[in-house]
């Protein structure tokens, strides 16, 4: 925490502990002992099966609501993969779950963004666009990690045009020739064609630096001086290293 302070951001992500609420308030008492903001917070749920999707929402808003009265603004949410493609029924008892939850969330004061890794992405994008077709944007906003969705197939653009009006929060990674690059800099995704249009859209500027590394990523300096905005950068907000 420290050493995302000094790097001169405000906030950092951390997971939502679903099943020890009150931890989500010791943290966000940590993060402002850091002189750091809490802002939001992550979390995966299981909600595409009928007969579970309801305790699981109402479990979810329990320790939302901690996370609230802690000053949390936003809860990512990336509903749980299950090794194959989710059926259309498994999809609509999901998104139902999702309007449950994004109104649970919207009662508190709270705002759900929707969070999408490869599984969601499979066949066209499937699960990605279905999220976001059923349900409301008021209701389900959108998590937006640009380099998953570009990942994914769909382009950052197309996504914003989409699905702009939704975006609650963001995730941000880059890559050069599809690996994890170093820093967020110039590389597969144009930052500075997605920095325009949040800026023009007047898009919410919570922006979470999520850099990875895999083999084949090129380390030439340190964390720190990689999570650390350089000159004519105007990325801010968190850190948090896969």
């Amino acid at each position: 925490m420290s050493a995302l302070r000094d790097c001169g951001y405000d906030y950092l992500e951390g997971f939502m502990n679903v099943a020890q609420p009150e931890e989500n308030a010791q943290f966000a008492e940590q993060l402002r002992a850091k002189g750091l903001q809490p802002v939001s917070m992550y979390t995966g749920a299981r909600l595409h099966e009928a007969d579970k999707a309801g305790a699981e929402v109402a479990k979810i808003l329990a320790a939302a609501n901690v996370c609230q009265q802690a000053g949390f603004q936003v809860i990512s949410c990336n509903p749980n993969p299950i090794g194959r493609e989710k059926t259309d029924e498994e999809l609509k008892t999901q998104v139902a779950a999702l309007s449950d939850l994004g109104h649970g969330f919207n009662a508190l004061g709270l705002r759900l963004g929707i969070h999408h890794h490869m599984p969601e992405m499979a066949n066209n994008a499937r699960e990605f666009h279905y999220n976001f077709q059923h349900t409301r944007p008021e209701v389900v906003g959108f998590c937006y990690d640009v380099h998953w969705v570009w990942k994914g197939g769909v382009m950052p653009m197309d996504a914003l045009k989409e699905y702009g009006n939704r975006v609650v929060t963001w995730h941000l990674r880059q890559s050069r020739d599809g690996v994890w690059w170093e820093d967020l800099d110039t590389g597969d995704v144009d930052y500075d064609a997605v920095a325009k249009y949040a800026w023009k859209h007047k898009l919410p500027r919570r922006f979470t630096v999520e850099l990875a590394i895999e083999p084949g990523t090129k380390i030439t300096r340190s964390v720190v001086e990689n999570h650390s905005p350089q000159p004519g950068n105007t990325y801010a907000g968190c850190l948090r290293s896969e």
